[in-house]
């Protein structure tokens, strides 16, 4: 069941030190325009495809097309799907949350970077989740 969830992650309580650190994070605005501006771009690359308008709405054949990995990130997931016993729906997940992380960071190719923040995001999936 938890393999149909885009982003799990299991939130910790944070510590008195964590609560009281005065260092402003993003405003709300920051994050906005971020997300107003990979919104376009998913709309754009979309444009043609009916029923299509972002990243979650990918088939098969879009996902082979728009998240496409090089070696070294193919070769990433690869070891976490192992390592981590993900199965084939995870894989298609972390594909198009990767894609989704790219778009917010300007829409280019997807990097090693955005493939393991994708993957960190699969923490409920692991098999010694809960033990």
């Amino acid at each position: 069941m938890l393999d149909r969830i885009d982003l799990q992650i299991e939130i910790t309580p944070l510590s008195f030190e964590e609560l009281a650190r005065t260092v402003p994070g993003e405003s709300r605005r920051t994050i906005r325009d971020r997300v107003v501006r990979a919104r376009r771009i998913q709309e754009q690359r979309y444009a043609e495809e009916k029923g299509v308008h972002c990243n979650a709405q990918m088939t098969s054949r879009l996902l082979r097309e728009y998240a496409a990995l090089d070696e070294q990130g193919t070769e990433m997931l690869r070891t976490a799907m192992t390592r981590l016993q993900l199965s084939a729906r995870a894989y298609d997940r972390i594909l198009r949350v990767a894609r989704t992380i790219a778009d917010l960071d300007g829409g280019g190719q997807i990097q090693i970077a955005h493939i393991a923040e994708a993957i960190g995001y699969r923490n409920l999936d692991r098999s010694n989740w809960g033990e």
